[in-house]
């Protein structure tokens, strides 16, 4: 089965209403099961996977999903191509609420995940190179299909990945400014990381949801879930655009 792309969704993205002819599958993976169903339909007249990745109730928070089965699952379906939806804050000023980025660098701060194909016994040991950690041939096209569809995009931006499930502190968002973050989340690691493993191409188009704490106008700001999911909702407006484009591009 050829899947000429797959994305993954993350908060308040549990499924991609634009999938025609969808059929599901839940593959067993040698890692265990993906958060939930991969829906294959087709998207553009293209053939296309759709994961959520906290499950499609959100029922699985960020240092407990499986992200090997995850992208296992979408491997042994045929895709070679994902693209990650993660829902962020924002902690520079270009990367406010409802704006759509495509990062191209990375900061791992999470902990006690199982992050790498090496853990069990006798695997492969694997030295992968992640200079780049998001596959620089699919983010130029994710950029160039936002140009193409008229969606509002900013190129490049570093992602830092934090723990979760709690939102971060002030302290915690200054470090990272000071780091070089411009977006927070808690999903893109070992995400990302464990794709460079499978040779899958990977990007992240990032969503943002809020500002983190004390990185907007507001200092006070108190946030709470459901400005996350409208914020989400507004900023995936021009989402189907661009998916669209980038899937007719790739299919010249």
């Amino acid at each position: 089965m050829t899947i000429e792309l797959a994305v993954i969704g993350g908060t308040g993205v549990y499924a991609l209403g634009e999938l025609a002819d969808v059929e599901s599958h839940q593959p067993i993976t040698p890692y265990g099961v993906p958060s939930g169903p991969v829906r294959i339909g087709t998207y553009a007249g293209r053939r296309v996977a759709f994961l959520a990745r906290h499950g499609e109730g959100h029922s699985l928070p960020p240092h407990k999903i499986n992200y090997r089965a995850n992208l296992a699952a979408l491997q042994a379906l045929g895709a070679t191509r994902v693209l990650a939806l993660n829902t962020v804050g924002g902690i520079t000023e270009r990367f406010g609420p409802r704006v759509l980025a495509c990062p191209d660098q990375l900061i791992d701060y999470t902990w006690g995940r199982i992050s790498t194909l090496c853990e069990e016994p006798g695997s492969a040991v694997l030295h992968v190179d992640f200079g780049d950690p998001y596959t620089p041939a699919l983010r130029r096209q994710v950029v160039v299909a936002a140009a193409q569809a008229g969606v509002a995009l900013v190129d490049g931006g570093c992602y830092g990945a934090t723990q979760g499930p709690r939102l971060e502190t002030r302290a915690e968002i200054a470090r990272m400014r000071r780091d070089g973050c411009d977006l927070v989340g808690m999903t893109g690691m070992p995400e990302a990381g464990l794709a460079r493993e499978l040779e899958l191409d990977y990007a992240c188009l990032a969503i943002v949801a809020n500002w983190a704490a004390g990185a907007g106008p507001d200092v006070d700001e108190v946030i709470t879930l459901q400005d996350v999911l409208d914020n989400v909702s507004a900023a995936m407006a021009g989402v189907p655009r661009l998916l669209h484009a980038l899937l007719v591009q790739a299919g010249r």
